[in-house]
Formats: structure tokens, sequence, C-alpha cells
């Protein structure tokens, strides 16, 4: 049998802007569609909750791994929620746990996992407007991190690393 494929969307939480928030639903909505597992931060908020809501309207499988020791705060459209009570260093879980990360937006969190996708040689796709932040994290590891443009591209490199590589 062969293991699921699972796709790590990270990005930020309260402070998601309104096209991040855009680019998550898609993203969800279109991993889903290609069969893909859907891992984020589980929460209730910004990236990982439109991420999880596109994936369920495509009837996508979500996993979310909290930084808490309950589901309170958890995604309505998490269906697997992963208790670490670990606060932000289940951020290590979500780089390590998925194929592709995904970075959505931009934040310190999501630099972190950033940071921690590139330091285990993780491949990690940055789909942000923002050319300071695609600079350095391309400076730090080129071969491992791509630019999309948009979410079509970034499912377009995705499939490319994972059936090229």
């Amino acid at each position: 049998m062969t293991r699921k494929t699972i796709i790590g969307v990270i990005g930020p939480g309260e402070q998601a802007t309104e096209h991040d928030l855009q680019n998550a639903y898609q993203l969800g909505y279109l991993i889903a569609q290609q069969g893909w597992l859907l891992l984020t931060g589980g929460r209730n908020v910004g990236v990982m909750e439109t991420a999880n809501q596109g994936a369920k309207v495509a009837q996508g499988l979500t996993i979310g791994i909290l930084p808490s020791n309950d589901t309170s705060g958890v995604s309505a459209a998490v269906d697997i929620a992963i208790v670490t009570d670990m606060g932000n260093a289940r951020n290590n879980i979500n780089v390590l746990s998925s194929d592709v990360v995904i970075a959505c937006g931009m934040g310190a969190g999501t630099a972190s996992e950033i940071a921690l996708a590139i330091k285990s040689d993780k491949l990690v796709i940055l789909l942000n407007n923002d050319i300071n932040s695609q600079d350095f994290f391309q400076k730090l590891a080129p071969q491992n991190v791509y630019i999309a443009a948009s979410v079509s591209d970034a499912i377009a490199l995705t499939k490319n690393i994972l059936f090229n590589s």
C-alpha cells in the first residue's frame, strides 16, 4: 500500500491578510482535489482555518497539529486533530510530517516553520508577494525553496516536486 501524500500549508493566524486567506482557501481546495492530505496548524484562525475549509468543500482529509493540550481552538474543518501541548515547538512536527510545505503569507511563526523545513532538507514553496522574505529564504536554500506567483503555480510546482524528484 502506498502512503498518502501530505501537503503542509503554513501561514499567519490572526495576522493573515485577505489575500492570504483567499490563497489558503484555494490551496486547500486544490490539494484535496489532487487526493493529497492537507496538514495545517489546525487552529480556527487565519490560513489554517481557510485552508481546511477549502479542503473540506472538496471533500478532502485534513490534519491539524495543535499547539495546546486541548481541542477548544481547533478548526471545525479538521478531521484529525493531533494534540501536542508543545506550543510553537509543534512547528517541527508540521514540517517533518509534510512531503512539501507551502507557505501562504508570512509571519514570525511561518518564518520559523520555513527555517525548520530548510534545516530538515524539506522542499518549500513560498506563495507570497514579500520580495525580502523570498530573497532571504532562497539565499539560505536555493535548491529547496521555490517561489509561486499564484495558487495554480504552487500546485504545479508541488506536482513537479513530487513526481520529478
